[in-house]
Order: structure tokens, then C-alpha cells, then sequence
């Protein structure tokens, strides 16, 4: 099959396109630039350079790669971490996942290419209401004030690439090689406290895990919105102080919830103290999806080795 991978070269497209080359794919993968042409080589990929927030480069690359199916994993997250300012330093993503995301659909449709697998996000913004685990028949949370773009966006995109007859894969906070250190580094520093009860549920998965879970959806075509995410959602008084144990540092400070809303922003607070977790059942019953990594605990202790 021809697969062209959109974001190629962040850190999911770089464990994505290897595991796509190693069973048989054909793959094309994109970077805004030329510096990283040589890394999607290497990897397998043909690359190409695009930007996909201009409609004219999508449609000219989709057309030249001819792909049976289409990957979209563009996002921008970079720069230190600010959840206090999460639609700011979101806004690029937002941007890729609302117009980018039509520009590849459209593409798509220009191309006969009937298949579309996107990314989307399911770490601890299921609704904030009932159960702490959510299922794909949950809806996702409205967003606190301070990411409800980010939040909008989201939704977005599962609605486009849901209507076009294609699947979204509802990744879980992506940790693995590239995605670890930017929060290793807070939580080493004590930037990273523990806030209130820490009461919230999170949902990990391991980017290798995220990436075989993308390979199965292209081959199997599936359609619909599936949870990406390993099999111990775990509130942030668990996680968080296994992880700073693994990562040597000291034990994260605990800050009241009424202090941490000025200084950290209601995105961390509700993180903290209200996030939902969300269930695989449904990827592991119909696409066969068996997870190398089936708990964070394991992720984190191996990659913190």
C-alpha cells in the first residue's frame, strides 16, 4: 500500500514510518523544511517537504505520491510547555488540525484516495461528568476556559475525517524517544506539582504502541474513532510520583488547587484534579491490537533505565 504520512517527521511520524516500511508500505512523509528531508530517508520514506497549512503544497504532494491511504499527524507543539496559555501555545497545531485538515481532505477527494486515518487526542479530556474511564460513546470534555480552542479543534477534526468515512485514533499522552524529555525536565526541576488531591485520571501510551495501533487502522481501513491508549489509566497521585521515583528526582511538591489556578491555569487544575481516563477495549477488540507497553509503569521504568 501507498501511505502518505502527513507530519512524517514529528516525533509519532518517526516511529510510525519505520514500522510502515517494515511491513511492505510504500510510504511518503512530509517536513515543513529541508533540514529534516534526510532523517525520512534514512527511515524508509520518500520526503517531501510541504506545508500544510497551504492548500496549493498539500494537493500538489498528495497528488505526486498517488497514496492509497493518507496519514494526517501534523502538529506544532514546540517551545517550553505552557498550560497557563494553552491555546497560545497550541495555536499552530489548532491551525493544523481545522484548516490543515481540510486541506488534506480535500486533497484526498481531488486524488480518489479513500481512505484517511487522523490523529486526535484522549489523555484526560473525557467529559468531566460520571465515571473516571471514558469509551468512544463518551463525549469529550467542552475544554477549561484556557485550551477550549485547542479543545474545539479537536473535535474538528474527529468530525471531519469521521464524515469522510475515515478513522481517528485518539492518542493517549504520547511518551517514547523524542516525546520523554520535555517532561522529565519540569519534573526534575520540581516544576511539575502535584495539585490538590490529584485526584484526575490520565491515560499513556507509548509512542511504538500509538504508532502500531496507526498501522493497523490503515490496513484493516477502519472507520470511526478509536482510544489509543495503554491498559492502566491511573490518577496523577500515582503516575506522577512513579515517575519522578524513575526519573531520580525528588517527590513533587503538592500545591492547593485554589493556588495553582492563577499561577498554572485552569488546563492544569482540571488536569490535576477532574481529568477522565478512557478504555482500548474497543481498538483491542476490532483492530487486534496487542500493546508492547501495556501500562506506563513498564513505559516509563524502561525508558528512564
Amino acid at each position: 500500500m501507498r501511505v502518505f504520512v502527513a507530519g512524517g517527521a514529528g516525533v509519532m511520524g518517526r516511529r510510525l514510518v519505520p514500522q510502515l516500511v517494515a511491513r511492505g508500505h510504500q510510504v511518503t512523509a512530509t517536513t515543513t523544511g529541508p533540514g529534516k528531508l534526510h532523517l525520512l530517508q534514512q527511515l524508509g520514506a520518500e520526503a517531501v517537504v510541504m506545508d500544510g497549512l497551504d492548500a496549493a503544497s498539500v494537493g500538489e504532494s498528495v497528488a505526486a505520491a498517488r497514496p492509497d491511504a493518507i496519514v494526517h499527524q501534523m502538529t506544532a507543539i514546540a517551545g517550553k510547555p505552557d498550560m497557563k496559555h494553552m491555546d497560545r501555545w497550541f495555536a499552530q497545531t489548532i491551525r493544523l488540525r481545522t484548516e490543515g485538515t481540510d486541506h488534506l481532505l480535500a486533497a484526498a477527494e481531488a486524488t480518489g484516495v479513500s481512505h484517511v486515518v487522523a490523529q486526535s487526542y484522549a489523555g484526560w479530556n473525557g467529559i468531566r461528568r460520571g465515571g473516571w474511564v471514558k469509551t468512544e460513546e463518551d463525549p469529550l470534555d467542552p475544554g477549561p476556559t484556557n485550551a477550549r480552542k485547542g479543545w474545539e479543534a479537536i473535535r474538528y477534526v474527529e468530525d471531519a475525517v469521521v464524515k469522510a468515512d475515515g478513522a481517528v485514533l485518539r492518542y493517549g499522552w504520547l511518551y517514547g524517544p523524542g516525546a520523554t524529555a520535555d517532561l522529565i525536565e519540569p519534573v526534575r526541576k520540581r516544576q511539575f506539582p502535584l495539585v490538590g488531591g490529584g485526584t484526575g485520571y490520565t491515560s499513556w501510551v507509548h509512542l511504538d504502541d500509538a504508532a502500531s495501533a496507526t498501522v493497523l487502522a490503515l490496513e484493516q481501513r477502519a472507520r470511526g474513532v478509536f482510544n489509543i491508549v495503554d491498559d492502566e489509566p491511573a490518577p496523577v497521585s500515582e503516575w506522577l510520583p512513579y515517575l519522578a521515583a524513575r526519573a531520580g528526582a525528588k517527590r513533587p511538591m503538592r500545591v492547593p488547587t485554589w493556588l495553582a489556578r492563577p499561577l498554572a491555569g485552569d488546563a492544569a487544575v482540571t488536569m490535576m484534579t477532574e481529568g477522565r481516563g478512557f478504555s482500548n477495549a474497543k481498538a483491542k477488540r476490532e483492530l487486534g491490537w496487542e500493546l508492547r507497553y501495556p501500562s506506563w509503569r513498564l513505559g516509563f521504568e524502561e525508558e528512564l533505565a
